[in-house]
């Protein structure tokens, strides 16, 4: 006959082996995580690091205050082209990426909100030379606009507008459901209801917004099939006028044998960078300050 002491002893033991067996994969999974943290923060530094002392070296009064000449000048009209076509891109984002978001969120019936959502996703994976091929048979080619400001925006906003709208769906989500059915226990209609639950969801809404804006400053593929290239300060006109911006400087100075354009080069890299995570850091505090 086993004694209780042995039988409670030889059932402990698969216990501890289990409570062994999981702080292995513990330790284990806890150390992956660390060691992929430290590759990527390791990485994101690196890049950091040599963006803004390469772009810091680079960087003088001439840059901000003068125009591009050939490869070398200043980045003046590029610094003022990004901001024309990333606040473009917004302006022509924002409405329609805000009402799609709107009605998924609050109007979602039918089989039109998951076609809405699914093309919205679709849209996200798109590759951005795509968009930029497709304004440029269209718009550049077909309607004659050539390389302007209108094409470059409405392509990156294209590219800005799947964020907004699924942006603004979950942010409007977000606001409780007791709100919405009070406010329409008190006669609201939907268009008033809606407009609540935008005031309410607007941190969110914001976010997208400012997200969408971040991408916009730093897409290039898409601008070099619409906006085409420019020494010059944009003169106003929507169509038939190429425009400057810094990613085109990246992209094609630093190819040139020359230090100023390398200079450039490396200048235009810190003013993007600087724009996407002020940017960044932006839509963080919104969020969290709501």
């Amino acid at each position: 006959m086993i004694e209780p002491a042995k039988a409670a002893a030889a059932g402990a033991r698969p216990a501890r082996d289990l409570v062994l067996k999981r702080r292995i994969l513990d330790i284990a999974g806890w150390s992956l995580s660390a060691l992929a943290l430290f590759l990527l923060g390791g990485a994101m530094i690196w890049i950091l690091s040599s963006i803004f002392l390469s772009g810091l070296g680079a960087l003088c009064l001439k840059t901000v205050t003068h125009i591009t000449t050939g490869t070398g000048g200043g980045l003046l009209n590029a610094i003022e082209g990004t901001v024309v076509l990333a606040a473009g891109a917004v302006i022509l984002a924002v409405p329609p990426g805000l009402a799609v978001g709107i009605y998924l969120a609050l109007f979602d019936t039918g089989s039109l909100a998951p076609t809405i959502r699914f093309m919205a996703d679709v849209l996200v994976g798109v590759p951005s030379i795509v968009v930029g091929y497709f304004s440029y048979v269209t718009m550049v080619v077909a309607l004659g606009w050539q390389f302007s400001v209108a094409a470059g925006s409405i392509a990156l906003a294209i590219i800005a507008l799947p964020y907004i709208c699924r942006t603004s769906e979950m942010a409007i989500k977000q606001v409780p459901i007791e709100l919405r059915e009070a406010a329409s226990a008190m006669g609201a209609g939907d268009g008033r209801v809606a407009l609540i639950c935008v005031r309410r969801a607007l941190p969110g809404i914001i976010t997208g917004v400012l997200l969408g804006f971040a991408r916009s400053v730093g897409e290039t593929a898409p601008l070099l099939y619409t906006a085409g290239w420019s020494n010059y300060l944009w003169t106003g006109h929507l169509t038939k006028e190429p425009i400057g911006y810094l990613t085109y400087a990246i992209w094609a100075f630093i190819t040139e044998p020359f230090s100023g354009a390398h200079a450039l080069a490396y200048a235009a890299a810190l003013f993007v960078t600087v724009f996407v995570l002020a940017i960044s850091v932006l839509s963080r505090m919104v969020l969290e300050g709501n």
